[in-house]
């Protein structure tokens, strides 16, 4: 069985850094998506800068403080979601990035181990700034644009 081996070059140590930030970065972004699904509201401060801005249409917030407010204010516990991202495009450059990620989010409404169906549901364009910063990449600027929904949102 032959082995193949990758010399040790500046261009492969920066395709394997890139590599790295693209992952670091999606990590961020599906880590963001879990926070809100399991009302772990306080844990958007890790994914988040403390300056960052948001903009969705449940309003816009500026800082962590009122992002964790915005949130609060837009997720009930009694409503079920799941924040589903796709077709991320990253564009990178050194220690700040760009990203456009698609989203589709389902809210469902009840008790029990299962819910019942979803009761709305909504497609997003999600624009994204992002930063590295000593804890790792995090999201500065967030930016949601709707491009279709269905049902009534229950909140």
């Amino acid at each position: 069985m032959s082995t193949t081996t990758v010399p040790d070059t500046t261009a492969s140590r920066q395709a394997l850094a890139e590599l790295a930030d693209r992952q670091a970065i999606s990590d961020v972004l599906h880590r963001w998506g879990a926070i809100l699904d399991e009302l772990r509201l306080d844990d958007l401060r890790s994914v988040f800068t403390a300056d960052a801005t948001l903009t969705t249409p449940g309003g816009h917030a500026e800082g962590i403080d009122a992002i964790l407010a915005q949130a609060g204010r837009n997720h009930d516990p009694a409503v079920r979601t799941q924040h589903l991202m796709g077709d991320l495009v990253l564009d990178l450059d050194g220690d700040r990035a760009s990203a456009r990620a698609n989203y589709v989010g389902v809210f469902a409404k009840g008790e029990g181990r299962f819910a019942p169906p979803p009761v709305f549901q909504i497609g997003s364009v999600y624009r994204l700034g992002l930063v590295r910063t000593a804890e790792g990449w995090r999201i500065r600027s967030m930016e949601m644009q709707p491009t279709w929904a269905a049902g009534e949102r229950p909140l």
